[in-house]
């Protein structure tokens, strides 16, 4: 019987700042009614100087860890997706393993967008199978409201702040048994240009500003998303119909809708908060997966299929046996 990581524990944390529609209206040329519209988005957190990404990581993976019930004596690796991060080195990680109280093993952060958590997740379930690791936390965490360009209001209304995190235990299992089933990660370089930030350490002269072609991305989006979730269903024998909960990265209603609309997905097996956290990057998935998870809504023994998609341009998917 071959190692099995287990989803044993979730946890989440927001910034108590939170922004309307009609506050944003104010200080940005926009409507509530423009970005519902557009987007679904209603309301988003926004960080205090404090919540930093390595802080909301570490505040979303105490809870994880309470959840599971397990002590940072458990933690043999941690490893964060971001795109930002508090320092260029170190990682954001290995700040959190500090702050944790963490005294062994490894920690080092994922740069994959939007679909940062799901490439964090199969780098953690490879690591879990091949014996590296026996316990692993994996955290999105993303304070995008400090890359937003104000003068665009194309994409300033879209994204929010926040973290989620989860904690995988080795475990044992064989087919459709509890656990992480199969993970699948891909990437097109040749489509990064349609959504960046310009600049980082290595180009100082650039604002270091989110830029985003907003139809192109939707398009690939829908196409790629859907491509990931079919993926996981071929590579487990499986349909749509054995999906209990569908949880998509929270970009955009319209891109959620559009795509479980291609899959046969009803909409009420599809885990949307979008309306109340935007667009958080890295910690989209994870915050949604937390909120269902809490709520009552995603239970113990679900079928539940993770997929995201960020700039790169980079997808993937995660099905998951809770």
């Amino acid at each position: 019987m071959s190692a099995r990581s287990i989803l044993t524990g979730i946890g989440s944390y927001l910034p108590r700042r939170i922004v309307t529609n009609d506050e944003l209206s104010r200080t940005v040329d926009t409507s509530d009614e423009w970005i519902k519209e557009r987007t679904g988005i209603k309301q988003r957190h926004f960080a205090a100087p404090h919540e930093t990404a390595t802080f909301m990581g570490a505040e979303a993976a105490r809870a994880a860890l309470a959840d599971a019930g397990a002590t940072p004596s458990d933690v043999d690796g941690i490893i964060v997706a971001t795109s930002t991060p508090d320092q260029a080195f170190p990682a954001t990680a290995v700040r959190i393993q500090a702050a944790l109280g963490v005294t062994k093993g490894f920690g080092f952060d994922v740069a994959a967008a939007c679909a940062g958590f799901v490439y964090a997740l199969s780098i953690a379930d490879s690591m879990i199978k091949c014996g590296q690791a026996k316990g692993v936390l994996v955290i999105g965490s993303e304070v995008y409201s400090r890359i937003l360009n104000w003068a665009d209001r194309g994409t300033c209304v879209l994204f929010g702040d926040g973290a989620g995190a989860i904690f995988l235990r080795a475990g044992k299992g064989t087919g459709n048994d509890q656990g992480v089933l199969s993970t699948h990660i891909h990437a097109q370089g040749s489509l990064g240009d349609i959504l960046y930030v310009d600049g980082a350490v290595g180009q100082p002269d650039k604002p270091g500003h989110l830029v985003m072609q907003g139809r192109e991305v939707f398009r690939h989006a829908v196409v790629r998303l859907a491509e990931a979730v079919q993926e996981a269903l071929d590579a487990n024998d499986l349909t749509s119909a054995a999906i209990d909960w569908l949880v998509p990265h929270q970009a955009n209603r319209r891109i959620i809708d559009a795509m479980g609309r291609k899959l046969g997905i009803p909409a009420e097996r599809v885990v949307v908060t979008v309306e109340n956290h935007a667009n958080t990057s890295a910690a989209s998935v994870p915050l949604a997966l937390c909120e269902a998870w809490k709520d009552g809504r995603i239970k113990r023994g679900d079928l539940v299929l993770l997929d995201a998609l960020g700039g790169g341009l980079v997808w993937g998917s995660a099905l998951v046996r809770m």
